[in-house]
């Protein structure tokens, strides 16, 4: 019977990343993501024929592309553990940046109102809500089967993140926020990167010819959602940064900022409702 070591090693021959087929592993025998120390500790170890069958399947759908967050069912996002499917994207790290910098701006224990549009499964809402908790946050999305996987989450994790269906800001028509956060989709109709992602929501990730059409319209709608001084922060593709900064200002923004992912990248960028422009922040 082949070892847990064994089965592991003819998975990375396939082509699979180490620690994914860790994962995927881990799940196929019931246990936790967490209890990879396991795993090592009891290489020596016989696959069952059942866990055997289920690993392969699982091994099959990553090599064609589906996000192993998708396969496992759940995802680590800025400490939470999420339940994550097709229903939304699968949390990447780099959108913990957005996290961070917007925690930069909620004092804790002050009792700011935050807007995060395009929830998708929760995880960014739920971030904010779980490190402010003195927060109020508001979490949209367009589409009523990822707000019942970000309901679910919220449930799971026990936060107070008000949940509303509809398109950007219209289900907040007349309401004010200290902060409004977004991933929006900003991936450009013909980019040939697409393929690689046909498992998740296409609606999560296209944007127009230039990946920008939902941030030009987050930008020109935002002003009348902030209060003075308020901020708006939003991820964006790696080259996307410059173009983003100016459609901020062109909407009367000031202190336009950009953020860097973990690779270095410009992933964030934002600006202050009035505040006057200052020199960029890498």
């Amino acid at each position: 019977m082949t070892s847990l070591t064994q089965a592991l090693s003819a998975a990375r021959a396939r082509g699979l990343v180490h620690l994914e087929t860790q994962m995927l592993l881990l799940h196929a025998l019931g246990r936790s993501p967490r209890e990879r120390a396991w795993l090592i500790a009891h290489g020596d170890e016989p696959l069952p024929p059942a866990a055997s069958a289920r690993f392969e399947a699982l091994c099959e759908r990553r090599l064609a592309g589906e996000p192993v967050a998708y396969l496992t069912g759940q995802k680590e996002f800025h400490g939470l553990a999420l339940q994550v499917d097709r229903r939304a994207l699968d949390p990447r790290p780099d959108t913990e940046t957005l996290v961070d910098w917007a925690l930069e701006l909620l004092p804790a224990g002050a009792p700011r109102k935050v807007l995060d549009l395009g929830t998708g499964s929760g995880a960014i809402a739920l971030a904010i809500a779980q490190a402010r908790p003195a927060a109020h946050v508001i979490a949209v999305d367009a589409s009523a089967d990822a707000l019942a996987l970000a309901r679910a989450n919220a449930e799971h994790l026990g936060l107070p993140v008000e949940l509303r269906l509809g398109d950007w800001l219209a289900p907040v028509a007349g309401e004010c926020f200290d902060l409004i956060v977004s991933n929006p989709p900003y991936i450009a109709e013909g980019d040939p990167h697409l393929p690689a992602l046909a498992h998740e929501p296409r609606q999560a990730l296209v944007s127009g010819a230039d990946g920008l059409a939902d941030i030009r319209r987050i930008v020109a709608g935002a002003p009348a959602h902030l209060v003075p001084a308020g901020w708006l922060l939003l991820e964006h593709g790696w080259d996307q940064a410059a173009a983003v900064r100016a459609l901020l200002q062109d909407a009367g923004f000031g202190q336009m900022q950009s953020r860097r992912d973990l690779a270095g990248l410009e992933r964030c960028s934002g600006g202050c409702r009035g505040g006057a422009a200052t020199p960029m922040v890498p």
